[in-house]
């Protein structure tokens, strides 16, 4: 019943999206720096036309397998333009890995069908939201190299040539983190204000789910930590930890909940 929602034209489609992703993973050791980039560029902007075939051109779904997917996206979007600002950035087998892996599971699970009495605004809605998603996202794996770096840092002998920066990542990171939150800010207040537009007279307006607790408490994490940095100067790994927790329970409020929904629970309304 899942399986059938995709078209054979998307299946091929993501199909090769995924081989593209996983041929830096598998031939890491094979493959010079230069050609695994373009492949994970080519893969990126394959991938991005899958997403707008599954949302637009084919029956439109959403489910958590799509907000993983079009999430994953939006790092590689972040990636791809940064390896312009800061050369050297490693981590090229691990967004192909997940690359190739979200793409099939979207494949796989494509989640509900849009309902027909959503506003036209609702998009919109989620656009915001995804992009926030996004830029969490690439936030944590920023968190993950500065903290990453500053372990190889301590190991390594003090000839050894530092690498990609600790003041520019965490830099990036906070940014990246601030831009999130701005956007996760928008897309509260819609859902707060909005609600019944964008989702129908039917739903009731805001309601205190699973959902709206995990990213409300989401955006109060977040929001501590950008008061925590500019009030107090938090940084390094407390700052990198609270990210985490605040991504992880943001995670949770969609994507997870779906994820039950769908796959544990098999409901796909």
């Amino acid at each position: 019943m899942i399986l059938a929602s995709a078209s054979p034209f998307s299946w091929a489609l993501g199909i090769t999206v995924a081989i593209v992703y996983a041929i830096p993973v598998l031939l890491t050791r094979s493959l010079n720096a230069v050609l695994a980039y373009r492949l994970l560029v080519l893969a990126w902007l394959l991938h991005g036309v899958l997403i707008v075939r599954s949302l637009v051109i084919d029956p439109s779904h959403f489910g958590f397998a799509q907000a993983l997917s079009i999430t994953v996206w939006l790092v590689l979007t972040v990636y791809i333009a940064e390896t312009h600002l800061v050369p050297g950035m490693p981590a090229r087998w691990a967004l192909g890995g997940f690359g190739s892996a979200v793409v099939i599971l979207a494949l796989i699970y494509p989640g509900p069908q849009l309902p027909a009495t959503s506003s036209p605004w609702l998009p919109v809605h989620w656009a915001l939201g995804l992009s926030a998603y996004g830029l969490f996202a690439a936030a944590v794996a920023h968190g993950w190299l500065l903290i990453h770096t500053e372990r190889r840092l301590r190991s390594a002998p003090a000839s050894t040539t530092p690498g990609l920066p600790l003041l520019k990542l965490e830099r990036i990171m906070f940014r990246l983190v601030i831009a999130g939150f701005v956007l996760l800010t928008l897309t509260v207040l819609a859902g707060i204000v909005f609600s019944e537009h964008l989702y129908g007279a039917s739903t009731g307006g805001w309601r205190w789910d699973h959902t709206h607790v995990f990213t409300v408490l989401s955006w109060l994490i977040f929001a501590m930590l950008l008061l925590g940095r500019w009030r107090f100067g938090w940084r390094g790994r407390r700052a990198v930890h609270m990210l985490y927790a605040g991504a992880a329970l943001l995670l949770l409020g969609y994507a997870g909940s779906r994820f039950v929904l769908e796959v544990l629970l098999g409901r796909v309304s």
